[in-house]
């Protein structure tokens, strides 16, 4: 096998293929990236046996060839003289050599016959427009869990239903819910839990242009962005009813200015470490927000939001709170409260974005 390719090229696909093989592997050929070159063109491919990518690489096929090659390979690649690259293996041999510029590596492989068959879905596939698609899941992903001792919590629920793909994830501490517009899926409905990994994984491989091809079967999601397929075991288990969880009505529905709360919950924040919760007091006309680090020190700001009746204080993490109003969209946040003990509520001005966040118990 030979092949010659850019640099450039040749280092982002490996890069792409090296984020998924497993980098603690008890079996060696997962931790590698398997190249294969054909008349048809170059394929890489990687695989950790939960997820599983083939990306095609422009490049010429000078000869035939399938190798196993190191995840190193990438930053090999990455570290050349900017120019052709040209990699090359003889069958039945445990190496294969790398060459740019001035440069040249022998590398250790493996056997290509050796690597696992990598899953294929056969389902019909529904296609999507990918900008609208992958940013729903970048803002919805934020709050899946990581904590591998609650599988179900760490992926996102998808629902495909009429013109709408539903997103939902939490981590038991916050929910985030939000639609995305997709073709008439008609009288059908398929529901699964996709591994936030896999949706994090597919917004890297996606340039956020085109179609996305998505299908899911009873065990397996697949995404195809052109001839790139990412696909990805799905979870098994009941997600919990983010309908029953969200509050219809709140006692209080505020507005305020997103880049002014960002800012003073950026600067208060610096103090809310270590579990430290965030204070948001609320006055008539008055919302100050605090925090308090005995190690530290304090510090408070205030600023204006249409509050009336009793005076109350409620307490958030500061950093699931940033990153549900950063996820907003618009110049304005509504947030929707009951009380000091029960969830509070993040939407966006005329925005499809839900984010539901629990309080933090305040010690008067």
């Amino acid at each position: 096998m030979r092949i010659v390719a850019t640099k450039k090229d040749l280092a982002a696909a490996l890069a792409s293929a090296g984020r998924i093989a497993s980098a603690k592997a008890t079996m060696p050929v997962l931790s590698m990236v398997r190249l294969t070159a054909a008349e048809t063109g170059v394929e890489l491919a990687a695989t950790d046996m939960e997820l599983s990518v083939r990306l095609p690489v422009e490049a010429s096929v000078e000869e035939s060839g399938s190798v196993l090659l190191p995840r190193v390979a990438s930053d090999i690649v990455r570290s050349l003289a900017d120019g052709p690259v040209t990699i090359e293996h003889r069958a039945g041999e445990g190496v294969a050599t790398l060459s740019g510029g001035n440069s040249s590596f022998t590398l250790n492989c493996l056997q290509a016959a050796d690597y696992p068959e990598l899953p294929d879905v056969s389902s019909a596939e529904s296609e999507v427009p990918a900008e609208e698609f992958l940013a729903t899941a970048e803002r919805v992903g934020k709050a899946a869990s990581r904590d591998e001792m609650r599988p179900v919590l760490t992926g996102v629920l998808l629902r495909l239903a009429g013109t709408e793909a539903v997103m939902v994830a939490t981590d038991s501490y916050r929910l985030a819910v939000d639609r995305a517009a997709v073709p008439d899926q008609g009288e059908s409905v398929t529901e699964a839990i996709v591994p936030a990994r896999a949706l994090a994984e597919l917004a890297r491989l996606a340039d956020g242009q085109g179609a996305l091809r998505v299908a899911l079967a009873d065990n397996q999601a697949s995404f195809a962005l052109g001839d790139t397929r990412l696909t990805s075991r799905l979870i098994d288990g009941q997600f919990p009813d983010y309908n029953q969880l969200i509050p219809d009505e709140f006692d209080h529905d505020l507005v305020l200015d997103r880049a002014e709360l960002l800012g003073v919950l950026g600067r208060i924040g610096i103090l809310a470490q270590r579990g430290t919760p965030v204070r948001l007091a609320f006055e008539t006309g008055t919302l100050t927000v605090s925090a308090t680090q005995s190690e530290l020190g304090e510090g408070s700001e205030s600023i204006p939001v249409a509050f009336e009746g009793e005076a109350f204080e409620v307490g958030f993490n500061v950093e699931f709170l940033r990153a549900g109003v950063e996820s907003l969209d618009g110049e304005e946040v509504r947030l929707g409260l009951i009380s000091p003990l029960r969830p509070g509520l993040l939407r966006g001005e005329g925005d499809d974005y839900r984010y539901l966040l629990m309080p933090i118990r305040l010690n008067t």
